[in-house]
């Protein structure tokens, strides 16, 4: 899938941090080596994305793409441990029942 950065992010949002919120669910639902997949395929560098990510450095169209593939990979993620979530609640659940 091709990810359009400014499909995302609008003219005010550069220059300034991501918001806290997304920050947070970033966070949440990123690995270390999806941090480094992204890296590699948007040519910007680990510690920018981190730095980002993180609030210490600003959201800026050369690294919005970066930040854009994450943003996807964490929505990815996110509905994936929401089924991992339903399986374990039902196994656990038939357990319980015994």
């Amino acid at each position: 899938m091709i990810i359009k950065s400014e499909n995302i992010f609008l003219e005010e949002d550069y220059g300034k941090p991501i918001s806290e919120k997304l920050s947070i669910i970033l966070r949440r639902y990123i690995s270390k080596d999806d941090f480094a997949n992204v890296a590699i395929r948007s040519n910007v560098s680990f510690s920018t994305i981190r730095d980002v990510i993180y609030r210490t450095n600003s959201l800026t169209k050369a690294n919005s793409k970066a930040i854009s593939l994450l943003i996807y990979t964490a929505f990815e993620n996110s509905i994936a441990k929401k089924l991992q979530a339903e399986g374990d609640i039902i196994f656990m659940d038939n357990i319980l029942k015994l």
